[in-house]
């Protein structure tokens, strides 16, 4: 066989029929078109490979951990073509590792039952993912874990994958102090036509995060960040009307933070001016902005 050029396949196999009896030439072609453990890729080789990675249409994950422990984070990858898939990104890269996945899209995302065995006195996990490319790095969904926190439970739903690729990012930290979780019903009225969808960070959004709803929710965030940060969208493109979303303390009334959506708009992640502040009953009110009367 001449150098570098290989035997088809469907001819190699013709070799090797019953009755037949191979050459050794074909049996040197049948090893020359194998590769062996020990061989290098070539420079073009490695080029034509990284154009096939750049090509890939599969989902990924992007994970960093930070933890020095060897604990065990394994993400589970559910596809519609294939076995679930279980990555485990325990005691990682502080530098950040990417893989793909082996299914197709649609993607759902878990959790398996986490380790947290290596926490001492006021040390916890600190965990951030995002699975919908409309969130930014500042406003992850996020959650505390392990010492006087729940563990995160065998089957924890990511979500669905909304996009091409899942971030996730651990860490562990001492915070000082034990934390406890505080509850703070949220009760969402939506007096308009237009669907409205909100979402709630506690902590600055680097502690706790729930994913965006249009309905009631009780948080569970933490007393080391007993605060709630309010963002909102709505696709107004089809209605020209402006519209205010109030947050008030749902005990005494008062107005705590508004928010303003912008008509003929996509609106995105819109943040609210205020915070409810160790406050356990809020009331978020969305409703036409009665411009006439604010200009009077």
């Amino acid at each position: 066989m001449e150098e570098n050029k290989l035997t088809p396949r469907e001819e190699l196999k013709t070799y090797f029929e019953t009755g037949k009896a191979p050459t050794q030439n074909q049996f040197s072609d049948l090893i020359d078109s194998l590769r062996h453990k020990e061989d290098g890729l070539t420079n073009k080789e490695i080029i034509y490979l990284a154009n096939r990675l750049e090509a890939i249409d599969n989902g990924s994950i992007e994970y960093v951990n930070f933890s020095t422990e060897d604990e065990h984070f394994p993400i589970v990858i559910s596809s519609q073509d294939e076995e679930d898939e279980v990555i485990d990104v325990g005691k990682g890269n502080n530098f950040g590792a990417k893989r793909y996945f082996v299914g197709t899209a649609p993607y759902t995302i878990s959790a398996k039952k986490f380790s947290a065995e290596n926490l001492k006195g006021t040390e916890y996990y600190a965990l951030r993912y995002e699975a919908d490319p409309t969130y930014t790095y500042n406003n992850m969904m996020a959650r505390l874990f392990g010492n006087t926190l729940p563990p995160i439970p065998d089957g924890f739903d990511f979500g669905p994958l909304k996009g091409k690729r899942f971030y996730f990012e651990i860490s562990k930290r001492d915070y000082g102090q034990i934390i406890n979780i505080v509850n703070t019903n949220i009760k969402f009225i939506n007096k308009t036509e237009a669907l409205i969808e909100y979402m709630v960070y506690g902590g600055g959004g680097s502690l706790w995060g729930h994913e965006y709803t249009s309905g009631d929710i009780v948080t569970d965030h933490y007393d080391i960040g007993d605060y709630l940060n309010f963002f909102y969208r709505a696709d107004l493109r089809k209605i020209n009307k402006p519209i205010e979303c109030r947050v008030y303390d749902g005990d005494t009334d008062q107005l705590l933070a508004t928010s303003h959506l912008t008509a003929n708009q996509n609106n995105i992640n819109i943040p609210s001016n205020g915070t409810a502040d160790k406050t356990r009953n809020v009331r978020i009110e969305c409703d036409y902005q009665n411009l006439t009367l604010e200009t009077e």
